[in-house]
């Protein structure tokens, strides 16, 4: 309660906790739209989309290692973390395309432990975080910090967001995406080779998530088990803004964003991963509900 009461009562202090949650939740947007474009156009729901932004992370910590500025691993995460996606679709995730979504639950699942397990082996598990080399700017009479690299990454992200919104309405292979994603069949009858299309889709994805891994590496910390707090996050935008939402994906991972960093200043941050699961459950619940309520209006 007292936390609370400074909030209300130092508006300088409720404006930082804001400006770090939304600069946060614009990388959780970029995130969530990566796993909302596989959910979209493959219907799988991909485990392993938290491991992606930890592995986009490590390549930022390699650049840091060899001397590096990390923020060149921004484009190269997302070149590498594309071929990586793209292999695993091949190698993996093509089986399950079409089945049961229980069928790629495990299969993604499985990918998760197994790119976990890899990179705790070569990396161990400590929590390591790239230097960027940007400083931090004071306002407000040095009482309100911003630190240049999440306004970079807040700025980086926008522009990912609107260069994939812009590929998928204009190009051809944005539009055979948004074709597959509508009917599959009837884009496969009219010769669009679908197995193409989603190999490109998930490496997308993975090269989203890769951007994404690498700029987190740079403003927060990586390990090699932090993928789950990241797929929570990003299925829990994905099912309040819904699927092929672009604005809504945009305003759902600012507003995670900013809440679950208040959460973290009121509760402490030892119950900030608690928030996150609690209110997942809440989001299902709701979701649950409205489904039930429309159920009962088409009848």
């Amino acid at each position: 309660m007292d936390n609370v009461l400074i909030l209300v009562n130092q508006p300088v202090i409720f404006l930082q906790v804001a400006i770090d949650g939304i600069l946060f939740g614009s990388i959780l947007a970029l995130v969530a739209y990566g796993m909302a474009l596989v959910w979209g156009v493959m219907k799988v729901i991909n485990i392993a989309q938290g491991e992606f932004v930890m592995l986009g992370g490590y390549v930022a910590l390699k650049f840091a290692d060899a001397g590096l500025s990390p923020l060149w691993a921004v484009p190269a995460a997302t070149v590498i973390l594309f071929a990586v996606g793209w292999i695993l679709y091949w190698l993996v995730v093509r089986w399950v395309v079409d089945k049961d979504i229980f069928i790629s639950l495990l299969a993604t699942f499985g990918l998760s432990i197994f790119l976990q397990q890899i990179v705790n082996q070569i990396f161990s598990a400590d929590v390591r975080t790239a230097e960027s080399g940007l400083v931090s700017r004071s306002f407000l009479d040095d009482r309100l910090v911003v630190a240049e690299i999440k306004v970079l990454a807040f700025v980086l992200a926008a522009i990912v967001g609107g260069i994939l919104w812009v590929f998928l309405a204009r190009s051809r292979l944005g539009q055979a995406i948004r074709a597959t994603a509508q009917n599959a069949r009837a884009a496969r009858i009219m010769g669009v080779d679908t197995n193409h299309v989603y190999a490109m889709t998930f490496g997308l994805n993975a090269a989203i998530c890769g951007g994404a891994g690498a700029l987190v590496a740079m403003t927060w910390v990586i390990h090699p088990y932090l993928g789950l707090s990241y797929l929570v996050r990003s299925f829990m935008i994905v099912v309040v803004a819904g699927l092929g939402n672009l604005p809504g994906v945009i305003v759902a991972g600012l507003g995670l964003g900013a809440a679950e960093n208040f959460a973290g200043f009121v509760f402490g941050a030892e119950y900030q991963a608690a928030f996150i699961f609690s209110l997942l459950v809440v989001i299902l619940v709701w979701r649950n509900w409205r489904l039930g309520r429309q159920r009962r209006y088409l009848k």
